[in-house]
């Protein structure tokens, strides 16, 4: 897979650095109470969820990473961000004792989950990777 970052990329990491984090728009579709079922559990693609909240240094961190695999995979898989704090219900059933979280989903189902950092972007592409197979 070709790994030069597009335009958009570059877009959505300036995006994430300079806005603090970007969390309200970007290459993601954003999650929550009222969407989630259909978005992340109806999907007909992989989904991969980061589980964040506004007042979290390490997710806003980790945000152009997310941004970035966003714009990588779009049309191939979903990137979702759900915020914690508006979304508490969900949160609270998937176990979401730490943030950042991403859970990777497929066929409705959580398929792994892990606590990502920015520097580690390729555990990230390399799942969606994998599911898209």
């Amino acid at each position: 897979m070709n790994r030069k970052r597009s335009f958009a990329a570059w877009l959505a990491i300036a995006c994430a650095v300079l806005a603090g984090g970007c969390q309200e728009s970007g290459p993601y579709v954003n999650v929550d109470s009222g969407n989630f079922e259909e978005v992340v559990l109806n999907s007909d693609k992989p989904v991969m969820v980061d589980f964040w909240a506004d007042w979290c240094g390490p997710c806003h961190a980790v945000a152009p990473a997310i941004s970035q695999v966003a714009v990588e995979f779009e049309g191939r898989a979903v990137v979702a961000k759900l915020d914690t704090d508006q979304a508490q219900d969900i949160a609270q059933a998937y176990g979401i004792n730490a943030i950042p979280t991403v859970i990777f989903f497929q066929n409705g189902e959580e398929v792994m989950r892990f606590h990502p950092q920015a520097d580690r972007i390729d555990q990230m592409r390399n799942q969606l990777d994998k599911m898209i197979q």
